[in-house]
C-alpha cells in the first residue's frame, strides 16, 4: 500500500486490485501444480463390466455424428453404443438403426418443460439405459477402439466415479492461433487437481460410474424437496402471523386453531431438520392442519370466497399448473405478507406444503443425476460427486480425438459457455463452503472460477500504462531502485514456474488468451450474475466444429482494436513527452515495456480474426 499515489487513487487502487488478483492466481497455479500426478497404466480392464457408450449430438452434421459413433461401434471392450440425437432428427435415427447403433432422443416427458441443455439429455438416456459404466463422447470426438481397456480398470476402486482423458483435436496446426488445444489444462492442471482428488469432468472423453450418479440424482432430488418443503413451512408461518390480527373477532375457537397450526409448522420445521423422511413429514402436517380447522365456522363468507379465489389463482400438480412458481420467491412472499381470513389461511397453508410435489411435476424427470444449475453441467456435477466422497481420476492418454472451433466466432462462442457456467456453479454452490469437500479440492475448484474473473485485472493493466504516457498519471510513486527490486523477482519467479511446469508444452498461447479475451470474461461474469441473481437467459448454443466465417471478423475484436489503438498511440506520445521533458526516463522506459507486453498479447486476436481453419478438413482415423 505503500507504493500507491493517493492523488491518483482511481487508478491506484484498481491496479492495487489488479495486481492482487494476479497474486491469488498465481499462488493457485502453483498449489494446483506443486502436486502433479503422473499415472501408470491403469489395471486390467474387467472383462464383465458392462458399459453404455453415449453419443451426443444435437444439429451436427450426420455423417460427422456418424463416424463418431461407428468408431464407437469398433471400442474393443464389450458395450452398448448409444446415439443420443437432442435434434430428434428422423436422418440421424435412419443412420443409427442401419448401423445397428442404439438410438434415443427425449421422451414426451419432456414436452414443455426445461431441457437443460446436453445435462437434460444425458440424464434421459440415463433413466431407460443400464450399463454399469457410461462413455460420454461429443459428436465430433473418434475414440480409440482401446479407450475402454485403457480406462476401466481404474474402476477397481470402488470410489472411483469419474476418468477423464485428455481433449485432442486434428484440426489444429503448430500455430494454435484459436489457443484450442489447452496443453496446460489437459496435462499439468489436471494432473495437478488430480493429485489433490480434485480432476474434473471436462463433458467428454469420460467414463462414469452409474452408481455414482444415481447416487447424485438421488441426494440432490431428495434436497430438492426437502428446500422445498422448509420454503413452504416458513412462509407457512407468516401466513398464521398474518390472520391472527382478525382471529380475535372471529372467536376462541378461530384463535386455537390457528395456534394449533402454528405448533404444526414448528413441529414439522423439526422433524424437517432432523432428517426424517419428507413424506411422513408433509402428511402429518396435513393431518394437522386438518384437525386444526375442524369445527372451525367463519360467518365473513364474502372475504372467506375472496381467499379461496386466490388460493385458487396459484398453480399446482393437481389443477395442472407447474411447481415451479409454488415454490417461488415471489409467490411465496406474496402468500406470506396477503391479509387473510383465518379460515383462508388454513387453506392456504395446506396449498403451501402440497405444491411441494415428490413427482417434481416442473421437471421431466424427478432424478437429475448429471446437474442442471449450470449451461456447463461437468464441473458441477464433479464438484458434487467429491462433496458425497466419490474420487476421480485423470488418465493423461489421449484416446479420442475431435474437432476444435475453426473460427474466431466459434471459439468466442464456447469459450462464453465455459465461462458463464463455471460462474453460474461459482455463484450458486461456492466450492468454499461446500461441505464434503476437503481444503485441497476446495482451492482447486476455485482455482479454475478464480481465473475468470481475469477480465476486470486486464481493464487495470491496460489503462494504467496508457494514462502514464498520455498524461502522465502515476498510479505508483515509485519507479527506482525499490520498485525494479519488487518487481524483477515476481516477474522471474512467475515464468520460471509456468516454464518448470510447461517444460515442453506450448503454453504462450494460453497466456496470451487469459488477457486477450478480456472483454468475454468480463461479458460471461455480468450475465451470469444476471442469470443467478435476476433470472436473465444465457441460452445455449452448440460450438460449430465445421467451417470458418468467410471473411475477417474485425466486429468480434473490438475493444481489442480500440485497446491496440489506445497503447500504440500512448507509446507514440510517452516517447515525445520524454523528448520534451515532461515524464522521467525510469517512468517512461517501465511503461515503454508495459505497451510492448500488451500490445504481443493482444496481437494474437488480429491473427484469430484473420484465421480461416485449416487448409483441410480431413480427420484422421475416419
Amino acid at each position: 500500500m505503500e507504493s500507491i499515489n493517493w492523488q491518483h487513487w482511481w487508478i491506484g487502487v484498481p491496479l492495487v486490485l489488479a495486481e492482487t488478483f494476479s497474486l491469488v492466481d498465481a499462488f493457485l497455479f502453483g498449489l494446483t501444480t506443486w502436486r502433479i500426478r503422473q499415472r501408470t497404466d491403469a489395471p486390467p480392464a474387467p472383462p464383465d463390466a458392462t458399459v453404455d457408450v453415449f453419443v451426443t449430438t444435437y444439429d451436427e452434421p450426420v455423417d460427422l455424428v456418424m463416424a463418431t459413433a461407428l468408431a464407437a461401434q469398433a471400442i474393443r471392450h464389450p458395450h452398448r453404443t448409444w446415439v443420443l440425437d437432442d435434434g430428434a432428427r428422423a436422418e440421424v435415427r435412419a443412420a443409427a438403426e442401419q448401423a445397428g447403433i442404439g438410438y434415443l432422443t427425449r421422451s414426451t416427458d419432456w414436452a414443455d418443460r426445461p431441457r437443460h441443455a446436453k445435462a437434460g439429455n444425458l440424464n434421459n438416456a440415463l433413466l431407460v439405459t443400464e450399463g454399469e459404466f457410461l462413455l460420454v463422447l461429443d459428436a465430433d470426438q473418434v475414440p480409440s477402439p482401446d479407450i475402454l481397456t485403457r480406462t476401466l480398470g481404474w474402476f477397481d476402486d470402488p470410489r472411483v466415479a469419474l476418468v477423464q482423458t485428455p481433449q485432442w483435436f486434428t484440426n489444429v496446426d503448430e500455430a494454435d492461433v484459436l489457443g484450442s488445444q489447452a496443453p496446460l489444462f489437459y496435462g499439468p492442471i489436471q494432473q495437478g487437481k488430480d493429485g489433490w482428488n480434485a480432476a474434473y469432468f471436462c463433458g467428454s472423453n469420460a467414463v462414469v460410474r452409474r452408481e455414482a450418479l444415481m447416487q447424485l440424482g438421488i441426494v440432490g432430488y431428495v434436497r430438492d424437496v426437502e428446500r422445498g418443503v422448509a420454503r413452504a413451512l416458513r412462509a407457512a408461518r407468516s401466513v398464521v402471523a398474518g390472520a391472527r390480527r382478525e382471529a380475535a373477532q372471529q372467536g376462541p375457537a378461530v384463535v386455537a386453531a390457528l395456534d394449533a397450526v402454528d405448533v404444526a409448522v414448528a413441529r414439522a420445521r423439526t422433524e424437517l431438520a432432523a432428517g426424517q423422511p419428507v413424506s411422513e413429514i408433509t402428511h402429518r402436517f396435513q393431518q394437522r392442519v386438518d384437525d386444526a380447522g375442524r369445527g372451525v365456522v367463519s360467518d365473513d363468507l364474502a372475504r372467506l370466497q375472496a381467499d379461496l379465489a386466490e388460493i385458487e389463482a396459484i398453480p399446482s400438480p393437481v389443477r395442472g399448473g407447474s411447481t415451479a412458481t409454488l415454490t417461488d420467491d415471489v409467490v411465496l412472499t406474496r402468500l406470506a405478507h396477503r391479509s387473510w381470513s383465518p379460515l383462508g389461511a388454513l387453506e392456504s397453508i395446506k396449498a403451501l406444503v402440497a405444491a411441494v410435489e415428490v413427482d417434481r411435476a416442473d421437471e421431466a424427470q424427478p432424478v437429475m443425476p448429471l446437474a442442471t444449475i449450470s449451461v456447463t453441467e461437468d464441473m458441477a456435477t464433479a464438484m458434487r460427486l467429491h462433496v458425497l466422497g466419490w474420487r476421480t481420476v485423470y488418465h493423461h492418454e489421449v484416446l479420442a480425438r475431435g474437432l476444435a472451433p475453426e473460427s474466431l466466432g466459434a471459439m468466442l462462442q464456447q469459450r462464453l459457455r465455459w465461462s458463464q457456467g463455471t460462474l453460474q456453479v461459482m455463484l450458486k454452490e461456492n466450492p468454499l463452503v461446500q461441505r464434503g469437500l476437503s481444503v485441497g479440492q476446495r482451492l482447486m475448484y476455485l482455482a479454475t472460477m478464480w481465473s475468470y474473473l481475469a477480465g476486470f485485472a486486464a481493464l487495470a493493466f491496460l489503462a494504467a500504462p496508457v494514462l502514464y504516457l498520455v498524461a502522465g498519471v502515476q498510479p505508483v510513486v515509485s519507479y527506482g531502485d525499490e520498485f525494479w527490486l519488487h518487481l524483477v523477482p515476481y516477474l522471474v519467479a512467475s515464468q520460471l514456474l509456468f516454464r518448470a511446469v510447461g517444460h515442453g508444452l506450448r503454453t504462450w498461447r494460453g497466456q496470451q488468451y487469459s488477457l486477450a479475451l478480456f472483454p468475454l470474461w468480463i461479458r460471461a461474469c455480468v450475465t451470469a450474475v444476471g442469470n443467478v441473481f435476476f433470472s436473465r437467459e444465457l441460452g445455449f448454443v452448440v460450438t460449430p466444429k465445421t467451417g470458418g466465417d468467410s471473411g475477417p471478423t474485425w466486429r468480434l475484436i473490438r475493444p481489442q482494436l480500440v485497446a491496440i489503438t489506445a497503447l500504440a498511440v500512448a507509446a507514440v506520445v510517452g516517447v515525445v513527452r520524454l523528448h520534451q521533458g515532461l515524464a522521467t526516463p525510469e517512468g517512461t522506459y517501465v511503461n515503454l515495456a508495459w505497451v510492448a507486453y500488451d500490445l504481443l498479447v493482444l496481437s494474437v486476436v488480429l491473427r484469430a480474426a484473420r484465421y480461416r481453419g485449416p487448409r483441410t478438413n480431413e480427420r484422421t482415423g475416419r
